[in-house]
């Protein structure tokens, strides 16, 4: 069953809906205007809306490219334009593409093309239902109340990375072997998509409000320089975050090579220790090889051994102490 929904909006704010577009285009009175709503049509069904409502060929084949950068570009009889809708679930940002065709008397979304099953504008009728008093007024305002949507809901995937950039510098901080830099890595990528995403989309909001689109009525200008507003912020926010992105990756290199050097310095005192314990016993090592080859009985005597060994193992705690205070004056002198 198609998701494509149709309607007439009246002068008087009544909104009435139909089954095809044939049957809105067939049923239209001069002083309504027509939305067409469009969720993942094929070029075909698109394709209906050449002739009746003046459009060009390359608008079709906009809606249906895979190519999602916002851009603007006018037509003799309408204005084509992109957008971007964001969804941020699960560590995975999602950048789906909104096309809108504006008229003097009808405006054309599209969305849902290669999006997953994603609806970028899903309840949008409602909106604009308890927006009627002002989408009455014509075509441009309601394209003002769905980029309204959108951009509310840009927000709300900003709020995401922003949590997730907040509980990345907790761990950093608290549990720093729990820090996945690679999570950050994917963080700052999808805020690279984000700035592109907003850059083009300010540079659209900057040609309405200077009138540089026939379609838009000067009434509602002053509606889109808010959004306007709105999108710069938020290119600020991506600006920030990114700056943030790199402060923790430097951050946790700086605090691993904090860990690897003190990790560095215990190897180090356990060699010191290790040296010096090796420096005092290698002259007594050599004393007591002498010894132990009865070198001492044979110069004291035999009959003197109870005197000799006692003297050999005094002059070795002698000579090992004699070397442990000359090492440790040594360092103190270094």
């Amino acid at each position: 069953m198609s998701q494509s929904r149709f309607y007439s909006i009246s002068p008087k704010g009544k909104m009435e809906s139909f089954n095809s577009a044939e049957e809105l285009i067939s049923n239209h009175k001069n002083e309504s205007y027509l939305w067409f709503d469009y969720y993942n049509p094929s070029s075909k069904e698109l394709s209906t809306l050449i002739e009746p409502l003046s459009l060009h060929p390359l608008t079709i084949e906009d809606c249906t490219d895979e190519n999602f950068v916002p851009k603007i570009e006018e037509y003799p009889n309408n204005s084509f334009m992109i957008f971007n809708a964001y969804t941020y679930e699960q560590k995975e940002l999602y950048i789906d593409e909104v096309d809108f065709i504006i008229g003097k008397n009808y405006l054309v979304t599209v969305s849902g093309y290669n999006s997953n099953g994603r609806k970028p504008l899903n309840g949008i009728e409602k909106v604009v239902e308890r927006e009627i008093e002002n989408a009455k007024h014509g075509a441009s305002h309601l394209l003002h109340i769905i980029l309204d949507y959108i951009v509310d809901k840009k927000f709300v995937s900003i709020e995401k990375l922003e949590d997730e950039l907040d509980e990345a510098e907790d761990i950093l901080l608290s549990e720093l072997e729990k820090f996945q830099a690679q999570d950050i890595i994917l963080t700052r990528r999808h805020l690279l998509a984000l700035r592109k995403s907003l850059f083009h989309e300010r540079e659209i909001l900057v040609k309405i409000c200077r009138k540089d689109c026939p379609f838009i009525s000067e009434k509602a200008i002053f509606h889109f320089r808010d959004i306007y507003d709105h999108l710069s912020k938020f290119f600020e926010l991506t600006e920030s975050y990114r700056e943030i992105v790199s402060s923790l990756l430097e951050m946790n290199v700086s605090m691993m090579n904090n860990i690897l050097t003190k990790s560095a310095n215990q190897t180090n005192l356990s060699v010191r220790r290790l040296t010096l314990i090796s420096t005092i016993f290698m002259p007594l090592t050599l004393l007591a090889g002498i010894g132990g080859m009865s070198e001492w009985s044979m110069m004291s005597g035999p009959e003197n051994w109870k005197v000799s060994y006692p003297l050999f193992i005094f002059g070795m705690i002698i000579i090992g102490s004699l070397n442990y205070l000359l090492i440790k004056y040594l360092e103190k002198r270094d």
